[in-house]
């Protein structure tokens, strides 16, 4: 589930941030939740009450996420960000709005925690001088085992 709070006793005010890491911490205010009705199974409930949640968030605009994160948050989840700048993400897999806020939240968590870490930056290197020289000697070999099969020529 969401971590919703640091470690110790709840005070005012911790259970309004989400915690995505030490660096990384979202205040709820910033997002937006709507509900819809979801779709599936689910009995009469289904057709009466609003479960489904959407979550909306301005990745763009939010001054709570590294300007590294959210510009490797953009690349890879560039197809759940409007063209407004905002993130959508939905949850209808439980049969309470509660419990699809928190899937949301989870969900958002990992999507952030994905991008958290920058990857390493490929150094380019050259194969060493011995490694060529035991690539060509294999390839020598290898050559001198395809002559060895062939039929010897009239004029030897």
């Amino acid at each position: 589930m969401v971590q919703m709070s640091t470690d110790g006793p709840q005070r005012s005010g911790e259970r309004d941030v989400l915690f995505v890491s030490r660096s990384i911490q979202i205040p709820r205010s910033e997002f937006q939740f709507t509900f819809v009705r979801s779709s599936g199974p689910g009995g009469q409930n289904v057709n009466k009450v609003n479960t489904k949640a959407c979550l909306r968030w301005d990745i763009v605009g939010t001054t709570n996420l590294p300007d590294g994160v959210r510009n490797r948050f953009l690349t890879k989840y560039r197809r759940r960000v409007t063209q407004d700048g905002e993130l959508l993400l939905t949850s209808q897999r439980y049969r309470d709005q509660s419990r699809n806020v928190a899937d949301c939240l989870e969900k958002l968590t990992e999507l952030i925690q994905s991008v958290a870490v920058a990857p390493k930056i490929r150094k380019k290197s050259k194969p060493s001088r011995a490694s060529r020289e035991r690539r060509l000697k294999a390839k020598r070999e290898q050559s001198g085992k395809k002559q060895a099969r062939r039929k010897p020529r009239q004029d030897d």
